[in-house]
């Protein structure tokens, strides 16, 4: 049904490429940027297999503030909501431990919010580094533009880049254990504050390869663009939109 709706009705066009970088099972974090809008689970949906199940943390009053999409996500599962206000990471490592656990995909989008420049990255938050440093996780960096305005025939692209570890993003020799510091020590803030830049490193040189390909030119029409705000908390397109 859903890609009924986005690619019949729509028009969306996807090229997602990298699938053989996936890993064979699942017990994986998949790191992606950047995060631009409602769009982005579904292009990692799109992008990855059925199975194993990749799972998302999202604001909870952004993903249950209307009935209709509580009464979907409710049934369809696959996000785990996060309320924000007095909640550390620990939560968070909880439920990513569970997912791992249960060999799904744990999905970060370290930015926090969809709020950003068009083809650039915004700001990190150290979450997603303190999470793959407590997990000890496999880390599967993604990336994904295109989804910061919609509009029939809208062009997006992802990329799936080759599995990594923390310890080979942060350069620590091969075929030496990697024991990270002791959780919540001064220690591993400072190597979560290295790893996210490294994520930023990494991930922002694709984005802002990657982001040039799916510009259309000036002249394109771009009709029902009201679709940027289709599933967005707040919706207000401008005249004419």
């Amino acid at each position: 049904m859903v890609r009924f709706i986005l690619f019949v009705l729509f028009r969306f066009r996807i090229d997602a490429r990298g699938r053989e970088h996936l890993p064979t099972r699942g017990g994986y974090l998949l790191v992606g940027a950047i995060h631009r809008g409602w769009m982005d689970p579904f292009l990692v949906l799109h992008a990855l297999p059925l199975q194993p199940r990749p799972w998302f943390l999202g604001s909870g009053p952004s993903a249950f503030d209307r009935r209709w999409k509580e009464w979907i996500l409710r049934r369809i599962g696959g996000i785990l909501p996060v309320w924000r206000g007095g909640v550390g990471v620990e939560q968070h490592l909880a439920s990513a431990r569970a997912v791992l656990d249960a060999g799904g995909v744990f999905v970060l989008f370290p930015e926090g919010g969809i709020a950003g420049p068009i083809g650039e990255l915004s700001s990190f938050r150290l979450g997603a580094a303190l999470i793959a440093l407590r997990t000890g996780a496999p880390i599967v960096p993604f990336v994904m533009v295109g989804s910061d305005e919609l509009y029939l025939g809208r062009r997006m692209a992802t990329r799936i880049l080759p599995a990594t570890s923390a310890a080979e993003i942060l350069g620590e020799p091969a075929g030496v254990s990697f024991v990270p510091p002791e959780a919540g020590s001064r220690e591993e803030l400072a190597l979560a504050r290295r790893l996210t830049e490294r994520f930023e490193a990494l991930l922002g040189s694709e984005v802002r390869t990657l982001a040039p390909t799916v510009v259309d030119p000036p002249g394109r029409p771009r009709r029902f663009r009201r679709l940027t705000w289709l599933l967005a908390t707040k919706r207000g397109p401008g005249p004419g939109e």
